[in-house]
């Protein structure tokens, strides 16, 4: 069964039924196209519907599916009302996450003698899970993403700005065979440290600086995900506890995936450890989050989140302590849950590293 046809069984999709995907990890996921347009699929018909600037690439990147080009005058939604209509399509599931209410609004203009209705999250909800080919490609980015820090952590000097070990952090995972940046690189030295989503400034990064670098390379259009925090020379006392808290946190509860496992007791447990150490109300996120085409997934280790973990569902674990004023720490793997437990997909070194 192709993940189009499990993404519709999923959704409940029947005869005179069909669906309308706009989300570009979703159209890729189902089909392998990664340019602009829209996926349109019924029983027995699927479609790509892009422009002259795509048509070669869709062709080429999704042989399954008819390509339809849109002209002048005739919109993606006009030439899908034109399929519909060819297939006798009565009622149409959309991404009602995706599209916006104008945008809405002009599709049922475009489309019209069909009754809408949500698609309700059915192809995220099928991309939950992972095939194999899918974690090598996880793997392979977080492989490229732990090579990048192993080369970079020999270059970190002082004086050198946040900005400048970025942009170093960066190139380095494209130069090791990244395809691209699975987000934008996080890097906060020493007070910064307490911005759990810090942009990269000018600031130098003094001795004594803890430095967390939050990044992923991408591979084959998947994501990986880590952060590490390291010491520019020998960090306080009160730095280190902060470290020694996180780094537990975050083992105690990697430890902890496996099959049946509630998202919402893993989480619970990282802020019991952090809250006893003395930092309640430092750890303000969530544990965690699923990873794959994007960077943030479901389902997530959180307090709204009571899902049950699955083999195949790729998971980051990442606790942090932030205190203003002082600085930060945060220690992230991104792991995949097995039919037994767990398995990081990144193995950089966690305990701490004194530069």
């Amino acid at each position: 069964m192709s993940r189009l046809e499990k993404m519709m069984r999923t959704a409940g999709v029947g005869a005179n039924e069909a669906v309308l995907v706009h989300k570009p990890s979703n159209i890729f996921y189902l089909s392998g196209y990664t340019g602009e347009g829209l996926l349109a699929a019924g029983e027995g018909f699927q479609a790509i519907v892009t422009d002259f600037r795509y048509t070669e690439q869709a062709q080429r990147q999704a042989p399954g599916f008819e390509v339809l080009m849109v002209e002048k005058g005739v919109s993606h939604a006009k030439l899908a009302a034109k399929l519909f209509a060819e297939h006798g399509i009565k009622a149409v599931r959309y991404e009602d996450d995706e599209v916006t209410v104008r945008a809405f609004e002009k599709m049922k203009q475009d489309i019209p003698g069909v009754e809408f209705s949500p698609l309700n999250g059915a192809p995220e909800k099928v991309r939950r899970i992972k095939d194999g080919k899918e974690l090598s490609l996880i793997e392979e980015a977080c492989g490229i993403s732990c090579k990048a820090l192993d080369a970079v952590l020999e270059k970190i000097r002082p004086g050198m700005t946040e900005k400048q070990l970025q942009l170093l952090l960066d190139f380095t995972m494209l130069e090791l065979g990244g395809d691209g940046l699975a987000f934008n690189t996080i890097v906060a030295s020493g007070v910064n440290g307490s911005l759990p989503h810090a942009i990269p400034s000018d600031k130098k990064i003094e001795k004594g600086d803890m430095i967390t670098l939050d990044f992923g390379a991408k591979k084959g259009g998947y994501c990986a995900d880590m952060t590490r925090t390291v010491a520019l020379g020998q960090p306080s006392a009160e730095m280190k506890k902060i470290y020694d808290t996180v780094l537990l946190a975050q083992e105690t509860c990697e430890a902890m995936l496996a099959p049946g496992k509630v998202c919402f007791d893993i989480d619970s447990e990282a802020h019991r450890i952090i809250d006893a150490a003395g930092y309640a109300g430092r750890f303000g996120h969530g544990l965690g989050h699923s990873v794959g085409i994007d960077i943030h997934e479901e389902p997530r280790l959180s307090q709204m989140c009571h899902d049950v973990l699955e083999p195949g569902v790729t998971i980051t674990v990442e606790p942090g302590i932030y205190v203003p004023g002082l600085g930060g720490v945060r220690i992230e793997n991104t792991c995949v849950v097995t039919e037994s437990g767990g398995r990081t997909l990144v193995h950089a070194q966690k305990a701490l590293l004194i530069l």
